[in-house]
Formats: C-alpha cells, sequence, structure tokens
C-alpha cells in the first residue's frame, strides 16, 4: 500500500488541511474532528483502496483503515504539517469545561502520584518515630530524612523562577519590586500548587498561538524566548497573586465545610469517593489534599476518604469469603489484597460493581467509616495515597479512632457482604431480581493464564496485536511454561501447531492465548496442548505447557497476547494495574454494556 498517496487521498476527500480542526487515531480509525461536513466526499473515501470503512459518530469524521493506520496517519501528518502535541489535545475540544479540568488536573498529577506516596510514607514514619520517642528532631538523621521528605513539596512549584534565591532573598528582605513600573507582589510559593498550574496552563495555549506566527526557521529559539519573556513577568504580576488568593479561597471554603461538620463532610466523601473513582473524578479532587497541606500544614480530606478504600476491600472480602464458584474466587481474593493496598479498581470493576450490591455495602461503609473519622479530628502532614501502608502518616490527634474507623469500615463492609449482599447465581430461588443478574453476568472476568510480567499490549513486538486489529487485551512475558484456562467455558480452537488455543466464556468473551511471537514457524516443536476443541474448561486446568528456553534459542519471543476478540461486542476492557501476575491472578475485565 502507497501510505503517502492514500494519506493525500484522504485529506483532500476531507476538505484538505483546512477544513481539519484535529486529528488523532486509534488502533483502526482516523478520527477527524472537521469544521465543516461541507465538501466532504463519504462516498469517493469509503471506495479508496485501502479504507474498509467511514463512520460519524461523536462528532468525528472516523475512517477505518485497519493495520495500517499508524502508517496513513504519519503521513497525513507530514503532508498536513499539523503539529501532533495540538493534533493530540485536540480531541478534547469538545468536552464541557468541567471535563477538561479533571483531564488538566489528572495529567498534572497522575504522573507525580508515586512519588508523593513515597515521600508521604516515609513523613508518616518520621511522625510516628518523633511521637514515639525514637527519634530526636534536631539530630542529623531526622534533619536528612526530612529533607528528602519534604523537599518534592518544597519544590512542587516547578517553575525555578518562583524559588529563585534572589527572589526569596527579595522576599525576606522586603524590597518593593517593580516589573517596568508595575508593582510585583511576592510572597513564598514554596509547596504551591495553584500558582504554578494557571502559569504553565496560560503558557500551554499561547504556545500554540505564538508557533503559528513565527516561521519554522526560527520556531526553534523564538518560541522559548518570547514565553520566558511573557509568561514569567506575568506568573508574577498576575497569575502568582491571582493564584494564591485561590488556593486561601479553596483553603477556606474546605474548612467552612468541615468545620461546619466534620462528620457529615466525612459521611459524604465515605460515600461517593468510590463513585469519584468510576467516573475517574477523584483525580480532580488531589489538589485540595495538596493545597490543605500548603495553606495548614496538615490535610483531613485524605483521612476522610480512607475507610472508603478500606471498604471497598471488605465487600470484596465478603464476596470471596461467600462464593463456592472458583472463578470468583480467583478475582476476589487479589481483588481484596489491591484494594487493602490502596488501589481499588479490581475491587470495583471485577467484584463489588459487578455484583451492585457489594458496592453499595462498600460505599455506606464507607459513609459509616468517613463520619467517624470526621469526629476523630484525624489528619496527616503530608499528602498519601490511602493504603495499608499509608497508615502511620496520620499518626497523631485521633489516630486510635482513626484506625477504629478503617477497621470497622472493612468488617463492617465484608460481614455485611457476606450476610446479606452476595449469593452464587442460581444458589437459592427467588433471592432477587433475575434481570439484573443476568445483565451483570454479562461481564465477563479473565484471570491470568500465566505466572509473569505483564506487557501492554501496545507494546508488543507484532503489528497485528499491538494495534489492536485482533481485539483488545493484555500480554504477559510467562516466567513459567504452563498456560491454564482463565475462564469457566469451552474450547473453540486449537491450532494445529499447538501455539494458539481459543476460548468461548461462559459469559460470552471469545478469548485467544496466543503463546510467543511467530511461534507458528516452529510447527508444534516446544508445545504440548492438554486439551481439545468442545471441551469444558475450568479457570486453573492446564490447557497446554511450553518449553520457554527452547522457544528463546529457537530465535522467538515468549511473550503471550491474551485477546477478547469479540472486544467490538463489549463497552470497554479494563486490565490490571500490577506488573507482574500469577496464574489464577485478576488479568482483564470485559463490560458489557447494558
Amino acid at each position: 500500500m502507497d501510505y503517502s498517496k492514500l494519506a493525500l487521498q484522504i485529506l483532500n476527500q476531507v476538505g484538505g488541511e483546512r477544513n481539519v480542526i484535529s486529528l488523532i487515531h486509534c488502533a483502526t480509525r482516523l478520527r477527524f474532528k472537521l469544521k465543516s461536513a461541507d465538501g466532504v466526499d463519504k462516498e469517493a473515501i469509503t471506495k479508496l483502496a485501502g479504507v474498509i470503512q467511514v463512520v460519524e459518530s461523536g462528532g468525528q469524521f472516523q475512517v477505518v483503515i485497519g493495520n495500517e493506520v499508524n502508517d496513513v496517519y504519519r503521513e497525513i501528518i507530514k503532508i498536513a504539517k499539523l503539529e501532533e502535541a495540538s493534533v493530540a489535545a485536540g480531541d478534547r475540544s469538545d468536552g464541557n469545561l468541567f471535563n477538561k479540568a479533571i483531564d488538566i488536573i489528572s495529567g498534572i498529577f497522575t504522573p507525580l502520584l508515586g512519588a508523593m506516596a513515597g515521600v508521604g510514607i516515609l513523613k508518616g514514619l518520621l511522625t510516628v518515630a518523633i511521637g514515639m520517642g525514637w527519634m530526636n528532631p534536631q539530630s542529623g538523621t531526622y534533619l536528612l530524612l526530612f529533607a528528602a521528605a519534604d523537599s518534592m513539596f518544597y519544590f512542587l512549584p516547578v517553575a525555578g523562577t518562583l524559588l529563585y534565591p534572589g527572589i526569596i532573598e527579595a522576599l525576606k528582605k522586603g524590597d518593593p519590586l517593580t516589573f517596568m513600573g508595575i508593582p510585583v507582589i511576592l510572597t513564598n510559593y514554596a509547596t504551591s500548587v495553584i500558582p504554578i498550574v494557571i502559569a504553565v496552563y496560560v503558557m500551554s495555549l499561547l504556545e500554540g498561538l505564538i508557533k503559528k506566527g513565527l516561521h519554522s526557521s526560527v520556531r526553534r529559539f523564538l518560541s522559548p524566548l518570547l514565553l520566558l519573556v511573557i509568561v514569567v513577568p506575568l506568573t508574577f504580576i498576575v497569575f502568582g497573586p491571582f493564584g494564591t488568593y485561590v488556593s486561601k479561597w479553596i483553603g477556606i471554603g474546605y474548612s467552612w465545610v468541615y468545620d461546619g461538620s466534620p462528620i457529615l463532610a466525612g459521611m459524604f466523601m465515605g460515600a461517593f469517593w468510590q463513585v469519584f473513582v468510576i467516573f475517574g473524578l477523584h483525580w480532580g479532587l488531589v489538589p485540595i489534599a495538596i493545597n490543605n497541606l500548603t495553606q495548614y500544614g496538615a490535610d483531613t480530606f485524605i483521612a476522610l476518604v480512607t475507610p472508603a478504600i478500606f471498604a471497598q476491600a471488605g465487600a470484596a472480602l465478603g464476596v470471596m469469603l461467600k462464593t463456592k464458584k472458583m472463578d470468583i474466587k480467583a478475582i476476589a481474593g487479589p481483588a481484596t489484597l489491591s484494594g487493602i493496598i490502596g488501589i481499588t479498581e479490581p475491587a470495583i470493576y471485577g467484584v463489588t460493581l459487578r455484583y451492585k450490591k457489594p458496592f453499595i455495602i462498600g460505599c455506606i461503609a464507607g459513609a459509616l467509616g468517613g463520619g467517624a473519622v470526621g469526629f476523630s479530628g484525624a489528619s496527616s502532614p503530608a499528602f498519601a495515597i490511602p493504603g495499608l501502608m499509608t497508615l502511620p502518616i496520620f499518626f497523631g490527634k485521633g489516630f486510635g479512632m482513626f484506625l477504629a474507623a478503617v477497621v470497622g469500615a472493612f468488617v463492617l463492609a465484608a460481614l455485611v457482604t457476606y450476610l446479606f449482599g452476595y449469593k452464587d447465581e442460581g444458589q437459592e430461588e427467588g433471592d432477587g431480581p433475575e434481570v439484573e443478574t443476568e445483565d451483570l453476568a454479562e461481564d465477563c472476568i479473565i484471570v491470568s493464564p500465566l505466572t509473569g510480567e505483564v506487557v501492554p499490549l501496545e507494546k508488543v513486538e507484532d503489528s497485528v496485536f499491538s494495534s489492536g486489529a485482533m481485539g483488545k487485551g493484555i500480554a504477559i512475558m510467562p516466567s513459567e511454561g504452563k498456560l491454564v484456562s482463565p475462564v469457566r467455558g469451552t474450547v473453540a480452537a486449537v491450532f494445529s501447531t499447538k501455539h494458539a488455543i481459543g476460548i468461548t466464556a461462559a459469559a460470552g468473551a471469545e478469548i485467544l492465548l496466543h503463546i510467543g511471537m511467530d511461534t507458528v514457524q516452529l510447527a508444534g516443536k516446544y508445545f504440548e496442548v492438554r486439551v481439545k476443541e468442545g471441551q469444558q474448561v475450568e479457570p486453573g486446568q492446564i490447557l497446554a505447557t511450553f518449553d520457554i528456553d527452547g522457544i528463546t534459542k529457537a530465535g522467538y519471543s515468549p511473550v503471550t497476547p491474551i485477546i477478547i476478540t469479540n472486544s467490538q461486542d463489549y463497552l470497554d476492557v479494563i486490565g490490571t494495574k500490577e506488573r507482574e501476575v500469577k496464574a489464577g491472578d485478576y488479568l482483564l475485565t470485559a463490560i458489557k454494556s447494558n
């Protein structure tokens, strides 16, 4: 296929570069946002060699290419001279202001969460050490460790100008500063968040405008020069002071709600925190916690939501203890452990939300626990992702009641779910609305068929899989040469070369297990299949064994994709966030739309 020719034909038929607002691509489709549909020849595009279909949906003009979509996309970028950063950003142009704000905040803080959690744990341990008399706060040991824990928050405004020593010195002296006659309001920006977020966001908008107005020959050095000359003074004169006031307003607003009734505030956050997680809204609330630390040196917000985390883990435990089905136990067990550590998505998507009642019970238990934490007045001196490892960070006022609330929420959710919130399908007659159970059963939970390292599908070195053309899924680099069934279902296909097996799950998902890359060339060598087509299998049942060393020495990669080939029948496919899995651990959830 001549990608450049096809790219030019498509671009011309959609009205040319001037008619393109933005362009992104997924696994198989070019997704245009166009200024106008007038003059777009949909039929002509459909007839182009290399185009599978044309779809207009969700405000997008979608050209279905297939596996070669990335090659065509890159050629269009070259021809149209579109900037890739702005092209990708254009995908958000139709969202409302609230969704844009959530996206921006998520993009800012998500990469920092791991480091923030680490320093948060260290601060918590130091707080415990001082409180218990194990360490002298004047010692060099404490000073070095506290510097390691506190430095990330101190230097959170990564625009170095705000923390430049000369500026800090001017602030200490109280010397008046002006910029071209305009007074500069100096303040201490250490640990601040809002001012730099505003400054960088405005800079990102200005960058696009400046680049458009500059010739490519001078764009590389004039663009950053103009951005520095414009944005830095504006930050000190406008964004910094405004952001500081916004920070104070947020702090005052939160304090007003919390001080008005910490119990009600805790119950509200405990009840709805996991609902926020489902819709991705929780990232938008992260700045509240960080802002509290900036304004008051301590945060109560994270303390309020901690019982909600443990409550969902408890609800998953209740399901695991109640069910007699091994495939559900195989999902609920690891999901419980993951929830205790602080990652509730496996518990929510794999267990509690799937059966609804456990999720509701978890929310109620989280509300009761949050109310108790609000009453206790517990807080933390640093940001932390709620979980077992970060509990010491809340050491101090109300810590005993805080722990009791967390444990109570976990136990209460587990107990109520076990007694009233879950029954295996068909366990008893008349135990609830059958339609709801049938709808929920359409979701397909897939456990890991292998032990090894999780590899994102897009990183697999085979475009048939990495492009998503075969379907959504995940891959595993196996450490053991044993393949087991990831679901209850029927063996739909056993390839004659023994390197791949297809299974149709009882829930309806069609799953392809492909051992290794291009291992069809081995013609069955190093593989032994233990099942046959039409055979019923259970989760954990051995399907095949294979020689990893033999495959590797023969020059082939043993990385194994696990693909849901009928992904189009599902609303989404959610994968594990773990880097390593054992056979039987939670791996994927194929979510069926009702």
